[in-house]
């Protein structure tokens, strides 16, 4: 018995010298991390500052005009007929002034949903002018990250109304300059912040629709 108590005694000493040399030898060393490499740019100052910018501004505004013209002569068939209507009512029949009265709810039905409809087509002709120009900035965004070795490239306007999504950065971190010209576009001489590009918006929609007394 006193025997196998001097080998239990010895085991666990052993081991116990073994745990303690593993602990005293010097940790392995950690696998390199790979390097992070943050850029960051402006895509609306970019859009802004593009050779098709002028051509998307004035086409949104050829379109806008035509449509608050549409919304003028719709307004003034309406005022016209109500104005016909309010002057001889006291003439007409019930059955005449019923039939008016009609017409005229139509033409406020039609004013309304033409305001409706005049802000849906301005965002679809936006959408359609300014997509294809953002995603020829993205492309281009990729390959100067992809070429200069940047992990990742943030956009610094969140849009109208909101924080940055970047708040800070080193200067020469900013791409911009790379993109425009990998796009072969001129640098701006000067880079202010950059205005949001208005969304369009239905001009008419603070007019309300003109209204039948």
């Amino acid at each position: 018995m006193k025997n196998k108590l001097i080998a239990l005694a010895v085991t666990l000493l052993l081991g116990g010298s073994q745990v303690w040399a593993q602990a005293q030898q010097p940790a392995t060393t950690a696998a390199p991390v790979a390097s992070v490499k943050i850029g960051y740019t402006n895509m609306e100052y970019i859009l802004q500052n593009m050779p098709e910018f002028k051509d998307i501004q004035n086409q949104l505004t050829i379109q806008r005009t035509q449509l608050e013209k549409n919304y003028g002569d719709m307004t003034k068939e309406f005022q016209d007929k109500l104005g016909a209507y309010e002057k001889g009512q006291a003439q007409m029949s019930d059955v005449i002034r019923a039939d008016k009265e009609k017409e005229l709810q139509g033409l406020q039905q039609r004013i309304q949903e033409f305001q409706a409809n005049s802000s849906t087509q301005l965002q679809t002709k936006y959408n359609q002018l300014v997509n294809p120009v953002m995603q020829k900035i993205q492309t281009n965004i990729d390959a100067v990250a992809k070429e200069s070795g940047f992990t990742f490239v943030f956009n610094l306007d969140a849009g109208s109304g909101t924080i940055p999504v970047l708040l800070y950065a080193p200067e020469e971190n900013d791409v911009t300059n790379l993109v425009f010209k990998k796009m072969g576009v001129a640098i701006p001489s000067k880079q202010p912040a950059a205005q949001t590009t208005q969304q369009p918006t239905n001009t008419n929609a603070a007019k309300p629709a003109p209204k039948k007394n």
